[in-house]
C-alpha cells in the first residue's frame, strides 16, 4: 500500500533557503511542499487555504515572528502540527516556541533524511527536540516538560528491564551526547554505545533517542 506524502507548508523569509529546501524535498517522496510563505501573515493565510499536515516554520520572519505565527495557527486549529526549523538556539526561544504549541524544535543544520523522518512522526503526533535543545530543558525547566521526581527504587520498579549500564547511557543521551561521546565517556566502543541506545529506545517504547531523553525528563528518570 502506497503511503501518501505529508503535505507541508514551508514558512521561510529567505528565498535561497526556501528554494533549497523545496529542491531537497523534491527528491523525498514522503514529503510534498503544498505551499510556501515568506511572512507570518502570509503563513496564516496559506494555512487556512491549504490545510497542510505540517508547518515547517522559521523564527525570524519580517512581520511577526515564527513563534507568534505558530501561536496564531494553533489558535486557529489546536491540532495543527508546527515544526520550528531555525538557526536560533536560545533558551527563551525554545521555551516560547514550545509554549506556543510547536511540536518540534529543529536546527537548520539537520540532515534532510532525518528532517523527513521528523516531519512524518510529528504528523502522527510525536514530539521531537533537537539534541542541542534537550539540555536546556533539563537544566532550566520552565514547565515545558514538567518533571515527575521518582526515587531510584521506583525507577527500578517501573523500568526494571533497563540495565544499570543502559541507565548510565540514558543520562548521557539526556545530556545530548553522541554515540561517540558516550563511548569515550564510558570507555566502551561506539558500536556498543549505539547498541545500548537502541535497547533503551526499544525498552522505553519510543521512536528515537530524543524521545527517550524527553520521556526520561518527563518521568524524572534522570
Amino acid at each position: 500500500m502506497e503511503i501518501a506524502p505529508v503535505r507541508v507548508l514551508l514558512v521561510e523569509d529567505h528565498k535561497l533557503m526556501r528554494v533549497g529546501l523545496r529542491s531537497l524535498f523534491d527528491d523525498q517522496e514522503q514529503v510534498e511542499i503544498v505551499s510556501e510563505a515568506q511572512s507570518g501573515k502570509e503563513a496564516l493565510e496559506n494555512y487556512k487555504i491549504t490545510h497542510p499536515d505540517v508547518v515547517l516554520m522559521d523564527i525570524g520572519l519580517p512581520d511577526i515572528s515564527g513563534i507568534e505565527t505558530t501561536k496564531k495557527i494553533i489558535e486557529h486549529n489546536q491540532n495543527a502540527s508546527v515544526i520550528i526549523l531555525t538557526s536560533h538556539l536560545s533558551e527563551q526561544e525554545v521555551n516560547d516556541a514550545l509554549l506556543a504549541g510547536a511540536k518540534a524544535y529543529v536546527m537548520k543544520d539537520i540532515n534532510i533524511e532525518i528532517l523527513t523522518m521528523i516531519i512524518r512522526t510529528v504528523k502522527e503526533g510525536a514530539m521531537w527536540l533537537d539534541p542541542k535543545v534537550v539540555p536546556m530543558l533539563r537544566d532550566k525547566n520552565c514547565g515545558i516538560i514538567p518533571p515527575r521526581h521518582v526515587s531510584r527504587a521506583m525507577f527500578k520498579e517501573q523500568h526494571a528491564n533497563l540495565t544499570q549500564r543502559e541507565y548510565e547511557v540514558l543520562k548521557l543521551v539526556v545530556d545530548g551526547k553522541s554515540n561517540n561521546e558516550i563511548a569515550q565517556e564510558l570507555t566502551i566502543s561506539e558500536h556498543t554505545a549505539k547498541a545500548h541506545v537502541c535497547n533503551i529506545i526499544q525498552k522505553l517504547l519510543v521512536d528515537d533517542r530524543t524521545q527517550a531523553a524527553v520521556k526520561a525528563l518527563k518521568e524524572g528518570l534522570v
